[in-house]
């Protein structure tokens, strides 16, 4: 691409973007029109990928973690041949189109991550170019390179300045990789004014004490970008930020460089001197330069020739390696098929009635026969391996420079950074991501768990130390409201399993989910396994519930317990002379999907229903009615050992055991 072909694309993405926020009403027209020049080089020249596969999987990602200026990517979309066609940007930001607010995964071709909330971008960045890594170790071999793709990120000054994007980071330099280019949109303006005024510090030599290789640009000099392009491509053991200077708003006359432009539209005033200003057709909505069409319209030609190049390199690789063509489209083409294959490869662990276990350390057990048989299994603990039974190095080996393919991620004390990434580990492909950390620091993680609901990325959470019952380390640690938070996130489904041989099926459970995240919050402490009375539970509780123990003719109390508190619920049975049944209620959420009647059968309504949880009560009269009761943990707790902090706080089997006594 000749620098005048690059002018006029670089006036297109600005002509496109004022006019569909000012169309809009609402918008950032400040960032795409700043920053339109590297665009333009990203999609006329950079980028490995083709508009007619966006799917493609060696294609190199492009992020935009900046996602207000979403502008700049679907008018790069748009230009470049992706199925975006002008109408969709003339609906920018209304309900149904295919250029939402911000980018969604999912809603538009091209559209690799959602992002918006500022920092996340880079994160799922990490997770992308460490996915590409792996990847790339697993099947690449010494005849045919099939995964070799770059991971490139436009990030402003407010990704930079979030903590999510500092963790990340400083994980992607300690790790060293190579193939992810990070360019810092240096324009020195966020909405509150000039960043003078929260921000000091020299970003790049930090971004240099995280490890990585660092240059500067000038967002209007093609060539001096592509020198910094050029020896950020050379670097391939650290990553590269580019801090690249520009002006938010460029072109426009009166708002250029100033906070004005950052979040609202320039006005139609204002957007008529922009466009004299220009030399655009000051008549003319959403125009696109003739040079800039027909540039896009033969880079297909280039493009098509990468495509099917690879493809050619690909076809030679299959007929090399059968076993791992197999293994490709099972676990990269498919997310279904993925599932299965994995569940096929998996010996999973047995536990017998009575043996004692918390259930972290039979999740540990479940997480090395995972690993040990499925090799698309990768993920780690955000350095709490040995708390939370998440090591498995003897299985999959440890991600770090010196051993690329490894599968267990140190993560550090990064729980927000472990959750951004582990999305983008998710986002690229072919691997089936876990996080773990304590329940309790689930509250760090909590935007990038939310954002993996609003995804539908199949990431597995590992939560343990799930209640008061952790102990001695008291209310700093121990998780009251967690759960219910959890619980409030649409299309997070949590677990709980009360035993061993449940949290074998709450394992089998989340690998087999392909359409959002799973959470598993498990014990510190043993629990014995416990007989089951529905022979069909494994079958049944992945409905949500099933019931443990019956009563002899029809129930007049009905214990809901989750967890450990189905032990303690079994021992409450026994104590009365009531008819009793115990329902242990794996998921809350995926109970009450099921129709009315089906709940029905397993928690009947003529009976007194009982909810029984070591956490906050909130959201159980759902399950147990209004006239039902719940035996709860309404309050922070104690230092001390669990069993005498849960007696403290009046969770007691006593207690439990009075409240079954009291007629309804």
């Amino acid at each position: 691409m000749d620098n005048k072909t690059l002018e006029q694309v670089a006036l297109s993405v600005r002509s496109l973007a004022m006019d569909a926020v000012e169309a809009a009403s609402s918008g950032h027209p400040g960032l795409p029109m700043g920053t339109a020049e590297l665009g333009a080089l990203l999609y006329g020249e950079v980028l490995n990928h083709y508009p007619k596969d966006p799917d493609w999987p060696n294609r190199d990602r492009f992020v935009l973690s900046a996602g207000h200026g979403s502008m700049l990517l679907y008018s790069l979309l748009h230009l470049s041949g992706y199925e975006l066609p002008i109408e969709e940007l003339k609906q920018f930001r209304q309900v149904g189109s295919r250029t939402p607010g911000h980018p969604e995964y999912g809603y538009t071709p091209g559209v690799e991550t959602t992002t918006g909330p500022l920092g996340q971008g880079v994160g799922n960045a990490v997770g992308l170019a460490l996915a590409e890594r792996i990847l790339a170790s697993r099947f690449n071999t010494a005849a045919h390179t099939i995964v070799d793709h770059c991971t490139y990120v436009l990030a402003s000054d407010g990704d930079i300045m979030e903590g999510v994007a500092s963790e990340a980071s400083s994980l992607a330099g300690h790790l060293g990789l190579g193939k992810l280019i990070v360019f810092y949109d240096d324009n020195q303006i966020s909405i509150d004014g000039s960043t003078d005024i929260t921000l000091s510090e020299d970003v790049p030599a930090r971004y240099r004490a995280y490890g990585w290789h660092t240059t500067e640009a000038d967002m209007y000099n093609p060539d001096s970008l592509r020198t910094a392009l050029e020896a950020a491509r050379a670097e391939t053991g650290r990553p590269s930020l580019i801090a690249v200077k520009s002006v938010i708003g460029k072109g426009s006359p009166n708002k250029a460089g100033t906070a004005g432009v950052h979040g609202a539209a320039l006005g139609a005033d204002e957007v008529r001197e922009t466009k004299r200003a220009l030399g655009l057709p000051e008549d003319e909505t959403f125009h696109v330069a003739p040079e800039a069409k027909s540039f896009f319209a033969e880079y297909q030609t280039e493009l098509k020739r990468r495509y099917e190049a690879w493809r050619a390199t690909f076809d030679a690789w299959s007929q090399a390696n059968p076993a791992l063509r197999e293994e490709w489209d099972a676990t990269i083409a498919d997310k279904a098929k993925a599932a299965e294959f994995a569940l096929k490869q998996i010996s999973w662990p047995s536990f017998e009635l009575g043996e004692s276990a918390a259930t972290r350390q039979a999740s540990g057990k479940a997480i090395k026969a995972i690993a040990a048989g499925c090799a698309q299994f990768v993920g780690g603990s955000a350095d709490l391996a040995a708390s939370n039974s998440t090591g498995f190095a003897a299985e999959g080996g440890e991600q770090s420079a010196a051993n690329p393919s490894g599968r267990m991620i140190h993560y550090g004390v990064r729980e927000h950074g472990m959750g951004a990434v582990s999305n983008g580990l998710a986002l690229h492909g072919g691997l089936r991501p876990f996080a773990a950390t304590f329940l309790i620091f689930s509250d760090y993680m909590r935007p990038s768990v939310r954002l993996a609901a609003l995804m539908k990325l199949p990431v597995t959470y590992v939560w343990t130390h799930d209640s008061v019952y952790l102990g001695e380390d008291g209310p700093t640690h121990q998780p009251v409201e967690q759960l219910a938070a959890l619980r409030a996130i649409p299309n997070l489904v949590m677990l709980r399993p009360g035993d061993a041989q449940e949290t074998m099926v709450a394992w089998e459970m989340a690998l087999r989910r392909t359409d959002g995240p799973t959470g598993l919050a498990l014990t510190r402490q043993k629990l014995a396994v416990y007989e089951k009375h529905d022979p069909n539970w494994r079958e049944t509780v992945r409905s949500g519930a099933y019931v443990v123990r019956d009563s002899d003719g029809p129930a007049e109390v009905v214990l809901v317990a989750t967890g450990s508190e189905v032990t303690l619920a079994l021992a409450a049975a026994e104590q009365v002379d009531r008819p009793v049944r115990v329902v242990s209620m794996l998921s809350r959420e995926l109970f009450l999907q099921l129709p009315q009647n089906e709940r029905d059968k397993i928690v009947p309504p003529d009976a007194m229903a009982v909810a029984v949880e070591a956490a906050v009560g909130q959201g159980w009269h759902e399950v147990v009615g209004a006239q039902g009761k719940v035996f709860s943990i309404d309050r922070f707790g104690e230092s001390g050992p669990g069993s005498k902090v849960a007696e403290h706080l009046g969770f007691s089997l006593e207690n439990l055991v009075a409240v079954i006594r009291t007629r309804s």
